[in-house]
Parts: structure tokens; C-alpha cells; sequence
């Protein structure tokens, strides 16, 4: 029996967070999709503030770096800087080649890079590499759930 996966989609483009959604139902895989739509957001998810007080600990990150009000490069950064968090996957989205060799250069240890705009066939080859590699494959520690 499969586990429910919690990925978290920190992401402001709805077309690239329908995309998600319509890659995770067709891959029919077993996850829960949380999106938050800016960094400032993703911050409370990830630190349970707010209305996020009961949120779960994600077992993957998406993060667009180009968010409002609190820049993906500072959400990555305080995602690595906490202890409860800095083991979670996480794949950086950008728009940009000079974008992700400045998060390499940084050396905030991602699990992966991902080069915007993504279609359809490259969000369910990430979604199923993720779920095969991840929790089908590497046992994830369940810490703080």
C-alpha cells in the first residue's frame, strides 16, 4: 500500500500550478498537492503560522525562485537553515539558466533544477522521477508530521 506523499508547490503562475495539478491526476499518483501562491506564504506553511498552524511537513519542495513579497532565494535559504526542514527535497524552478547557477553558487544543497516554462510532458517526467527516486525507492524519514 502506497503513502500519501505531501508536496508542497510554492509557485504564483496558476497556469504552472494547474499544470501540477493536471500532471499529479494523471500520473495518478497518491499525493496531496499544498500550493501557496508567495515566499511570505510558503514561510508560514513551513513554519506553521498563521492559518498554517496545522499544515504538514512536506516530503517534497517546488519552489519558483521569482515570488512576491519574499524572494525563493530566501525561502531556500531559511529551508536549509532549519533543522526540521533542511533534509526536504527540494526542486528549484526558474526561469532563468543564470538563476539556478546563482542558487549553485550559494551551494544550498537542491535536490534539483528545473529550467521554466515547463510543459506538460517534462512536469510528469519530474512528478514521476520524484515518486519513483523519493518514496518509492529512498525511505523518507517522517520527522515532525
Amino acid at each position: 500500500m502506497q503513502s500519501f506523499v505531501e508536496i508542497l508547490l510554492i509557485e504564483d503562475n496558476p497556469l504552472d500550478v494547474r499544470l501540477a495539478r493536471e500532471c499529479l491526476r494523471e500520473e495518478k499518483l497518491a499525493n496531496h498537492l499544498h500550493v501557496v501562491k508567495d515566499g511570505e506564504e510558503a514561510l508560514e506553511f513551513l513554519q506553521r503560522r498563521g492559518r498554517y498552524t496545522h499544515a504538514c511537513r512536506p516530503d517534497l519542495i517546488l519552489l519558483d525562485l521569482n515570488l512576491p513579497k519574499v524572494d525563493g532565494r530566501e525561502v531556500l535559504t531559511q529551508i536549509k537553515a532549519d533543522p526540521h526542514l533542511r533534509d526536504v527535497p527540494v526542486i528549484v524552478m526558474s526561469g532563468s539558466p543564470a538563476e539556478i547557477e546563482l542558487i549553485r553558487s550559494f551551494d544550498l544543497d537542491v535536490e534539483g533544477y528545473v529550467t521554466k516554462p515547463i510543459g506538460f510532458q517534462q512536469m510528469s517526467d519530474i512528478v514521476r522521477s520524484v515518486d519513483r527516486l523519493w518514496f518509492s525507492i529512498v525511505s523518507v524519514p517522517a520527522q515532525g508530521r
